[in-house]
């Protein structure tokens, strides 16, 4: 165990959300000393790269509430389940949000995007051999599905026009990976 490591003492939980749970926790901190956490439980999501043949890109643009803006986005979801596989969630949301599934799906990387206060982890998926499937959104969601070249996504992203972390992230990580000439 690391000398770094913080033992929990104690947890309260403050929020029980649909999606998200809110705690405080007491710790032990490394020195022995305390210290108070707060922290969101979250059941982690998948994030995909849909990839046709031609070198375009499926986005979507979504408004999201907290910021109060539209932005522009790869298709992503959160896990339904504990167990659920990664993979088989971005193929849900792949076709759920844009109508479109994947023959193909290469993992490319799974990271945590707020460890500071969140134990979210986001898993990063490639997704290739494109077939039409049936758009399926869910009560309440609204998206606009945008193609264009994946160069210009990357772009983008690389210029600070995708606002979206998770996104900007995704793009950079396929980009990698088709660079590498896999």
């Amino acid at each position: 165990m690391s000398t770094l490591t913080e033992t929990p003492l104690e947890s309260d939980q403050l929020i029980d959300g649909a999606l998200l749970k809110v705690y405080r926790d007491t710790v032990q901190l490394p020195d022995k000393s305390t210290g108070v956490r707060e922290w969101i439980d979250h059941p982690g999501a998948s994030a995909v790269v849909p990839l046709f043949d031609d070198g375009s890109v499926l986005l979507i643009e979504q408004f999201r509430y907290p910021p109060r803006r539209t932005f522009l986005e790869v298709p992503a979801g959160k896990i339904d389940q504990p167990d659920e596989d990664p993979a088989a969630v971005a193929a849900r949301e792949l076709e759920e949000e844009t109508g479109w599934r994947a023959g193909a799906f290469t993992k490319l990387s799974s990271l945590y995007p707020c460890i500071g206060y969140s134990n979210e982890i986001i898993h990063f998926f490639l997704a290739r051999n494109l077939t039409k499937g049936t758009q399926d959104l869910s009560e309440g969601e609204h998206v606009t599905v945008v193609r264009m070249p994946f160069r210009e996504a990357v772009q983008r992203a690389q210029r600070g026009e995708v606002k979206d972390m998770k996104s900007a992230m995704a793009l950079t990580l396929a980009q990698q990976f088709l660079h590498a000439g896999a």
